[in-house]
Parts: structure tokens; sequence; C-alpha cells
């Protein structure tokens, strides 16, 4: 049978995405700053996607904002950051992120393939999703939505999983999963062909590849990042070259046509 919305819904309510990247409580800046350290550390290309400082006195709208770790960096920086987001337990926690940190923020929650049914129509600078729109039914829908919200000045900024990929060779040769916890209902994958036709209406600027998770898990999960061994062994300018080129992530970046 085909995933529903509330199926995906479902499975992000039972484990919202990171959230069990800190055991200290939840809530606490401890664990709001544990959980931080962990994802950038892991996927340390999010900083220069992002370019936090350049949203600064600007209008920033994310869709899928999980627990708001992104979201309360673009707050620090001095952006006017709202949040939209499926998983009501996520949402909890990323309110509680922006109330501990003393920062402005709105929060809207619902289904982003109907995005302007909830969240007020207005135009923003950036528009930016990680990580998100492939887990909808209808990516398609979210991204029509999203041209609601921008001009001819605004940047959408969004990661898709990538289909030419090392981590989809290996989900397809049942070595992987697509997330850390096991039955994710929808995780489609993309070529870059198939991100210049979801992007229908849009001009595409770049689409860069990156981000293969060398570590292993068990000692992750502790905190402890142990490389599985062929990629220690691995030159990191090999490493580095084989991300590139077979990363999970594509960095898209688009303005309207």
């Amino acid at each position: 049978m085909t995933a529903t919305i509330e199926d995906v819904k479902k499975f992000w309510n039972d484990r919202p995405c990171n959230v069990k990247h800190s055991s200290k409580e939840v809530g606490t800046k401890e664990y709001f700053n544990e959980v931080e350290c962990k994802k950038f550390k892991a996927e340390s290309h999010i900083l220069k996607f992002t370019e936090f400082s350049k949203w600064e006195g600007k209008k920033v709208l994310e869709i899928g904002c999980g627990l708001a770790t992104v979201g309360v960096n673009f707050a620090f920086h001095g952006a006017d950051y709202t949040g939209v987001e499926l998983s009501e337990e996520s949402l909890t926690i990323a309110k509680k992120r922006f109330k501990v940190f003393e920062q402005p923020g709105k929060f809207y929650s619902g289904n982003a393939e109907q995005l302007s049914s909830f969240a007020p129509a207005e135009t923003y600078d950036l528009i930016y999703s990680f990580g998100v729109i492939h887990h909808s039914p209808h990516p398609e829908k979210i991204i029509s939505e999203i041209k609601k919200y921008m001009n001819e000045n605004s940047v959408l900024k969004i990661m898709l999983y990538a289909k030419d990929s090392w981590k989809n060779y290996m989900i397809e040769s049942g070595l992987d999963q697509p997330e850390a916890q096991y039955g994710c209902p929808i995780a489609k994958t993309y070529s870059k062909q198939d991100v210049v036709e979801l992007l229908e209406g849009y001009e595409v600027l770049s689409i860069e590849q990156d981000h293969i998770f060398p570590y292993q898990v068990e000692p992750y999960k502790k905190g402890e990042y142990l490389k599985q061994p062929w990629f220690e062994s691995m030159p990191d300018e090999m490493f580095r070259t084989l991300e590139k080129n077979l990363g999970w992530h594509l960095l898209i970046t688009a303005k309207l046509k």
C-alpha cells in the first residue's frame, strides 16, 4: 500500500529526527547544545549551505524545521525566522528550543503540501528545507506551494536525497536504510535531471552533491566518532572526491524564473 502523509507524520512523531543525539534531559540547554554539536559534526556541509550570516535582517521560512537546530541558528544570526513542521512532537521541542535560548520565531503546524492553508502567504527572502521534501507523498505540491512565498528576489535552498549515491547503492543492496530508525515510510531519491523536472518554474542556480556518513553506528550513538575501516584508511582527498560525486545529499539553490 502507498504510504500516506499520516504515515509520515506518525513516523516522525514516534521519533523526531535527531532527538536521540543527546542523553541529556530533552529541552535543556545542555541537550540542545549536544544535539547541535553532533549534527553539525556529522553534517558540517550544512553550515556552508545555509550561509547563516547572509540572512541577518532577512525573512527566512523553513519547511520542516524539526527540532529547530538550524532554525535557531538563523535566529542567532539575526534572521526573522518562521518554521513549519508536520510532526507535533518535533514542533513542541523546536518551540522549547527558541524559548530556552530566548530567540524570537514564528511556528506553524501542518502538511507543507497544503502550506498556504495554514501559513500566511508572505514573501520571504529565503525558503529553506533540508532533508524534508523527499519524505512527502507529493513533493511537487510542496514545490508548487512554496512559489506563493517567493518573489523574483527570493532564494530557495533545499536538500534532496541523491539517487546516484553511495548510500542509495547500499540501500538497494540491503546493507543500509534511509534513516537512523527503521521503517521510514517515504524517502524518495533524485537524479540531477529529476531535480530540474521537480523544480518546474524555477531557475536552478546550482546542484552540489555532498555527505557520506563515515562512522561506525554503535560507537556514534555513544558520542564516539570512529570511522568504518574502509573510510579510516582512505585519504581525506579521496573521501572528499567520493562525497562530491556519490554523496547522499543534493544541495540545491534556485530562484523563480
